[in-house]
């Protein structure tokens, strides 16, 4: 009986041994396994994604957009070719909720986007694969650094007349009109400059430079951020807004008072 005992313990601790080797086992198969996989993630070639990326735009292009500009960007008769144009106004356009262009009229309003940021990155990708134009801008052109008073003087010489002073926007002929760039973002405002979408001029590298750009850019920055201190803008229109409610609340005011004048003399 006592010699049985002695068996009986080795059993056990000889299947409790071999569980522990199962157990290292696995764990060391997994380790493997994952390492090797992080290791051929690694050193696959980027080319992969992004030929994903233009694929998956190629796609969202044809579906959305190949109805009026053609599936090969060749434009058709209810939408221009996009030969030329480059990623950069795919952003613009897209992002702004622009384009895709509900009805047509005289300017594309300015909505919610449709498409992710992924999505309108993809199309934009495509785009500049198929017909290359304007490209992303470094960040320090975005960053806000810039010269506000070179910028502010530059504003008012080229783009006041049509965006206001105050970049409060205006109105222009046959129903058109200047968008407010009071919440337009850096990139959007530098996509706009080089684009030059609906009614606004390209202004390209020789006609304002990089760093006019960021001039501009950092100015509208600081006009986006910074009180107004006049108190009540208005809507920021100038004499119109102005003059309109001089008429109505001072001249009105001071009708009031003379009709009260009158009445509590008689």
């Amino acid at each position: 009986m006592a010699s049985k005992t002695p068996r009986r313990q080795a059993g056990r601790r000889s299947k409790w041994a071999a569980a522990a080797l199962i157990g290292v086992g696995l764990l060391l198969t997994g380790g493997i396994y994952a390492g090797a996989s992080a290791a051929m993630a690694s050193t696959s070639p980027t080319d992969t994604a992004s030929t994903l990326t233009v694929e998956d735009g190629k796609k969202l292009f044809q579906a959305n957009c190949a109805t009026c500009h053609g599936l090969d960007l060749e434009g058709t008769a209810d939408g221009p070719s996009l030969y030329g144009v480059g990623e950069l106004s795919v952003e613009f356009q897209v992002s702004t909720g622009r384009m895709p262009l509900q009805a047509q009229g005289p300017q594309a309003p300015q909505k919610t986007p449709q498409f992710t940021e992924d999505q309108i990155k993809a199309m934009a990708s495509w785009v500049q694969s198929v017909a290359p134009g304007p490209t992303y801008p470094d960040e320090e052109i975005l960053d806000g650094g810039g010269n506000l008073t070179e910028g502010a003087e530059l504003f008012r010489v080229n783009c006041a007349m049509c965006h206001n002073v105050a970049a409060a926007g205006g109105a222009l002929t046959e129903g058109k009109y200047a968008p407010a760039l009071t919440k337009t973002s850096p990139l959007h405002i530098y996509a706009a400059m080089v684009t030059g979408p609906q009614n606004m001029p390209v202004f390209n590298n020789m006609t304002i430079t990089p760093d006019e750009k960021r001039d501009i850019i950092s100015s509208l920055m600081y006009l986006q951020k910074s009180e107004p201190v006049g108190g009540f803008t208005l809507g920021s229109l100038g004499p119109v807004s102005e003059g309109l409610f001089i008429w109505i609340f001072g001249i009105g005011t001071l009708i009031g008072i003379s009709v009260w004048i009158t009445a509590k003399s008689n």
